[in-house]
């Protein structure tokens, strides 16, 4: 009676194993080689169809967008208007020497000076007597004095500013941060924006 003959192994199974090892390790090798590279040429293929998008985002808003908020910023300029509303102190001495005319408001007596009178055929010299200066007379007098003046004056104030950036301590920073950033931006400025464009500009 014959014996049923043993199954022949799986032809997968005999690809990856001969009874030889280093044949084996050959065979698992280029295997997960081939798979890796299908992995990789398929995320190529995914990353391609988006480079130009990437390109648009990081380059355009990204970088484009910093470099040229840096250069406005730079030439920015504040305007405002600055309020003053306060009260300031005044306090010192006010020195007044000076010649004026005082005019009388009303009748002045004056008791026992030494007047000198000449009027018709009378004339009296360095007699002592009252008198009294009627009201509107005017007298010249010699003013020399100091006046305190201790006060306060209220303030009230609407400045307009405008600074520019430039002109700032800010100027600086900026160029330096626009410095920085526009290699990139030029890199990215010259990056074609589509595969025709890309294959138009190859050489």
């Amino acid at each position: 009676m014959l014996e049923p003959s043993p199954k022949s192994p799986a032809p997968a199974r005999r690809w990856l194993w001969q009874g030889r090892v280093q044949q084996a390790f050959w065979n698992v090798g280029s295997a997960l080689s081939l798979l890796l590279n299908i992995i990789l040429l398929v995320m190529v293929l995914v990353l391609a169809r988006q480079l130009f998008a990437i390109k648009q985002v990081v380059g355009g808003q990204l970088i484009g967008g910093l470099y040229e908020n840096f250069v406005r910023m730079d030439q920015a300029v504040i305007e405002t208007t600055v309020s003053v509303d306060d009260t300031i102190p005044v306090q010192f001495t006010l020195p007044v020497k000076q010649k004026t005319a005082v005019t009388l408001t009303g009748d002045v007596f004056i008791q026992d000076v030494t007047v000198t009178l000449k009027t018709g055929g009378l004339y009296i010299q360095n007699a002592r007597a009252d008198i009294t200066l009627p009201k509107g007379t005017v007298l010249p007098i010699a003013l020399s004095m100091d006046i305190p003046v201790d006060a306060t004056i209220p303030v009230q104030l609407s400045i307009p500013v405008s600074i520019p950036l430039q002109q700032t301590q800010l100027h600086a920073p900026f160029v330096g941060l626009q410095q920085v950033v526009a290699p990139y931006h030029t890199i990215f400025q010259q990056l074609p924006n589509s595969w025709s464009e890309a294959l138009q500009t190859a050489p």
